[in-house]
C-alpha cells in the first residue's frame, strides 16, 4: 500500500470544500473522503489519500486526514503548513474553507473522477446522515458491539474490508463480484 500522501488530502479536502461551495462541516468532508477512498480502493486497488482508517462512534475516520483538518500535534511542520496554506478552520470549529484553488496536479484523473461521483452521490446529505449510513457499511460493523459496549474508542479497519459489501445497496457500491474479486487480489498481491 502506498504511504499516507498528505498534500492529495488536503487537496481532497480543498476540492470538496470548493464544490460545497467553499465551507464545509469537517466531518461530512471526513466521510466523503471515506467513502472516495473506498470506491478507489475497490476500483483501481490503491485508495486516494493512502490513509489510515479507524472504526469510531460515528463511523470510519480517515486518521492523518482528520490530523490535518484538527492541525493536531501529530503533524510535522511541513503537512501543519501546507494544511494552513489551503484551508481555514471556521470559529465555531466544526466547519472548514478552502482559502486556495485546489491544485488538482497531486491526483490522477481516477482520483478526481472518483471524488466527483462521490460527491454527485452523497454530498446532499449531511454529516449525521452520513454517520449513519457509514454504520451499514461492515468496516464498521465488524468494531460495532465493541464500540456500543464501550470497550474501546476506535479500532484500526483492514482495509481488506473495503471489498466487502454493505447488507443495504448503496449508490457507488455495485461492483459485479468477479470484478470486484479481480480489483482485491491486485490489491492484496501489492501489498
Amino acid at each position: 500500500m502506498r504511504p499516507f500522501n498528505y498534500r492529495k488530502s488536503v487537496q481532497a479536502l480543498n476540492y470538496i470544500a470548493k464544490k460545497s461551495g467553499g465551507t464545509v462541516n469537517k466531518m461530512k468532508a471526513i466521510k466523503l473522503i471515506w467513502l472516495s477512498d473506498r470506491l478507489h480502493l475497490r476500483t483501481y486497488g490503491r485508495t486516494i489519500t493512502g490513509d489510515t482508517y479507524f472504526a469510531l462512534k460515528l463511523g470510519p475516520v480517515a486518521s492523518g486526514t482528520r490530523d490535518l483538518l484538527e492541525s493536531s500535534s501529530f503533524l510535522s511542520e511541513e503537512e501543519a503548513e501546507y494544511s494552513l496554506q489551503n484551508l481555514r478552520t471556521d470559529t465555531d470549529r466544526q466547519y472548514y474553507s478552502s482559502i486556495e484553488e485546489p491544485n488538482l496536479k497531486v491526483f490522477s484523473q481516477t482520483d478526481i473522477d472518483v471524488i466527483d461521483q462521490v460527491i454527485n452521490a452523497y454530498g446532499k446529505y449531511d454529516q449525521f446522515d452520513l454517520s449513519n449510513i457509514s454504520h451499514e457499511f461492515p468496516e464498521w460493523k465488524k468494531w460495532q458491539k465493541a464500540l456500543e459496549q464501550k470497550q474501546g474508542t476506535r479500532y484500526q479497519i483492514d482495509l481488506e474490508d473495503f471489498f466487502k459489501d454493505s447488507d443495504r445497496e448503496r449508490p457507488l457500491f455495485k461492483e459485479e463480484s468477479s470484478n470486484l474479486q479481480v480489483v482485491k487480489d491486485l490489491y492484496l498481491n501489492v501489498q
